[in-house]
């Protein structure tokens, strides 16, 4: 049960001033300072690109980042201004989570194992076989048992994702074993 609870006559959204007694928490402005600290390195290593230009890319690399980083310093400046005001999420609001639970240690190690494998499998076998385990172990690890509907959506989400970022992006994935034949 939860004893820090606002009193009832205070409106859902009302969030103009914290309380009396209540505490503005530190952290949520070591995050806004992580936020914009992140966007001005974005900001500035996107300076430093040359301008690369040619008849695929006119524009070429430098705005996307620094869209990017200008974007970061941006939600840092408006959470800060949000949190000077008071507000604050409600404490396990957002899951239906029990945190007297124990971690679940198993489904843990096998995502890191299915995580691990993938790396392992990349460069020998490729992204579409290295994929399609990690998304097939990812699954199993999270408790589906439906194996073969599984497989089938793994293979197909990897050679998906191999093919968008070959046609969509220009970059290949290593093939691997099926160099020649996707």
């Amino acid at each position: 049960m939860m004893t820090d609870r606002l009193p009832e006559t205070a409106a859902a959204g009302d969030r103009a001033a914290p309380e009396a007694g209540r505490t503005t928490d530190r952290a949520q402005y070591g995050l806004c300072a992580f936020l914009a600290v992140v966007g001005v390195l974005v900001v500035v290593d996107a300076a430093r690109l040359r301008h690369i230009a040619n008849s695929n890319d006119p524009i070429g690399p430098k705005p996307i980042p620094i869209v990017l980083g200008v974007l970061l310093l941006l939600i840092a400046v408006l959470y800060a201004v949000d949190v000077a005001r008071g507000g604050s999420g409600e404490a396990e609001a957002g899951e239906d989570v029990d945190i007297t639970s124990p971690v679940d240690w198993r489904t843990v190690l096998l995502l890191v194992a299915a995580f691990v494998l993938n790396l392992a499998l990349i460069e020998p076998l490729g992204w579409v076989i290295s994929g399609s385990v990690l998304f097939w172990g990812c699954a199993f690890a999270l408790g589906s048992r439906h194996h073969v509907r599984n497989l089938v959506i793994a293979v197909a989400l990897s050679l998906t994702t191999f093919y968008a970022f070959a046609i969509g992006l220009g970059v290949n994935l290593p093939a691997g074993v099926l160099q020649g034949i996707l």
